[in-house]
């Protein structure tokens, strides 16, 4: 992918990070409207890609039609976001998985209830990546070994991910030196040899391929090829208490997911609204693919993952990280 370099200094001002959210504050009949009742429930967010399809599917009132009035609560960072769930400030929340992973592994009772975003499984063509800049001698995944590769957080999904990108070249994965980075900053300390190599996502990645980066690693798929990348979560007491709630909302986030691979134009569309992306870099970027079900296989890999690379200590069982229907 070519792109002109002058979208380079929009993109860098972008602000994203990967986060997670979640929590028990609605309140059942809270509103009607037209003589049904309404259901308010809170939402934690951040201005994630990933996101698109459940912006969209309350523009399409797929959440409207399920009693849902639905606010989104935008968080200043991830790491407020469990505990905000975990109170009943929030009904429900958005993370990466190996976040709530090793949530879970602290035992603390959160429950995976829908797919966010996941990889498209495109070599070339997926909205994460490692690149390096033009001219490094890195020339693979292997490369890494031994070399400074920035990640937005350490000991969390990017990581994990990038020892098994290097780990299945063939290379050391205990030898990569991580560095944590804010996305943002990233593309300047790779220019400024700060870094040898950065792990970035959409709208970041588009950037860094405009200033001539070039990929070596595409660690989401190299974890799986439908690796699902994010997700949305709950308490397992909003669960226990309110499973029509949990089954409405995953509902209509399966919907809005099945509507928004299906109208990609109008998910890049709905993406200029929620988040600060300028729409040229919009039209560039790779969006994720979005599936309706949960991806537990997946999950189960970053399990292995992170218990291999001492996230969690003991291994967490995805049947009681992702809820069932009738939970």
């Amino acid at each position: 992918m070519r792109i002109p370099k002058a979208l380079s200094a929009a993109i860098a001002a972008c602000l994203l990070a990967a986060g997670c959210g979640g929590g028990s504050s609605s309140e059942e009949g809270g509103a009607t409207t037209g003589g049904s009742e309404v259901t308010q429930v809170s939402l934690g967010v951040l201005p994630l890609v990933d996101l698109a399809p459940i912006y969209l599917g309350q523009e399409q009132g797929f959440f409207a039609d399920e009693g849902i009035e639905l606010t989104f609560q935008i968080a200043q960072g991830g790491a407020a976001i469990v505990p905000s769930v975990l109170s009943g400030e929030l009904d429900f929340g958005f993370s990466n998985p190996t976040s709530l992973i090793v949530a879970r592994s602290q035992g603390l009772p959160v429950k995976i209830i829908a797919p966010g975003g996941s990889s498209t499984g495109e070599v070339g063509a997926d909205y994460g990546a490692v690149v390096v800049p033009p001219g490094s001698d890195i020339q693979d995944a292997a490369g890494l070994a031994g070399r400074r590769v920035s990640v937005n957080t350490l000991s969390n999904i990017g990581d994990t991910s990038i020892r098994e990108s290097v780990r299945a070249a063939g290379g050391d994965p205990d030898a990569v030196q991580f560095v944590e980075l804010p996305f943002p900053d990233m593309g300047a300390a790779l220019q400024n040899g700060q870094v040898d190599a950065i792990w970035v996502v959409e709208p970041f990645l588009t950037g860094a391929l405009a200033q001539g980066a070039v990929p070596v690693a595409w660690n989401w798929i190299d974890v799986s090829p439908d690796l699902m990348a994010s997700a949305y979560f709950t308490s397992e007491q909003t669960l226990q208490e309110n499973p029509d709630l949990v089954e409405r909302f995953a509902g209509a986030v399966a919907r809005s997911a099945e509507y928004a691979q299906q109208n990609p134009d109008e998910a890049r569309a709905i993406i200029g609204t929620y988040t600060q992306i300028p729409p040229e870099v919009i039209e560039q970027i790779t969006l994720p693919r979005w599936q309706p079900e949960v991806n537990a296989e997946s999950t189960q890999r970053l399990v292995e993952l992170a218990l291999a690379d001492g996230l969690i200590e003991t291994e967490v069982s995805t049947d009681d990280l992702v809820a069932q229907t009738g939970d």
